[in-house]
């Protein structure tokens, strides 16, 4: 976990692009793209509180758009775990979905973990 300010502020652009590329890909009807792309999101902001709460609300909001009642409630949950946990623990590389346990460590893709160190580093 990392909650220094420079960290969110380095990270933020590969969240917003993980962001926009899940609404491309749901615009385009290509929803399991699109999950694949907010579950990125996800993995990448999860040590921001901002950025990993910004994450669910995207995930939430897609959950809405899809009327898929088990995930928005799941997200509705992680929405306000995100804002209150974050700081404390966060299980590194879950994907964030409401399948998968808010509990649950995941390994990080290996591109992911490059940008995530990457954002860690000082004097980025």
């Amino acid at each position: 976990m990392n909650l220094s300010p420079q960290f969110a502020r380095r990270i933020r652009p590969r969240v917003q692009a993980e962001l926009d590329a899940a609404r491309w890909q749901e615009a385009r009807g290509r929803l399991d793209l699109a999950l694949h792309h907010l579950e990125r999101a996800h993995i990448l902001g999860q040590a921001s509180t901002l950025e990993h709460v910004r994450a669910h609300g995207a995930m939430l909001a897609f959950a809405w758009r899809q009327r898929d009642a088990a995930e928005l409630l799941g997200q509705a949950w992680r929405v306000a775990g995100a804002a209150l946990k974050t700081w404390l623990w966060v299980p590194v590389g879950n994907t964030g979905r409401a399948n998968v346990s808010g509990w649950r460590p995941m390994p990080v893709p290996t591109e992911l973990q490059r940008l995530i160190d990457a954002a860690r580093r000082p004097g980025r």
